[in-house]
């Protein structure tokens, strides 16, 4: 696999780290595989707070948030 290839993962919950165990009341993580949030693009938007970030997939394959 090189640097420009994206693993697709379909919308799961993950476990505790190290084989803990969730407590009580708290939320699954949802994990989203990148070609899921990019579509194909190299950048996407996320609105939080009123603020407008930016997602980039850099040169090398790697995620950088931007505000």
């Amino acid at each position: 696999m090189n640097s420009r290839d994206f693993i697709d993962m379909k919308p799961s919950v993950t476990a505790a780290p190290h084989g803990e165990a969730r407590k009580p009341g708290l939320h699954p993580l949802k994990t989203y595989g990148s070609s899921e949030l990019f579509e194909g693009s190299t950048e996407v938007g996320i609105e939080h707070a009123g603020f407008l970030y930016r997602l980039k997939i850099t040169r090398q394959g790697k995620l950088i948030l931007n505000k």
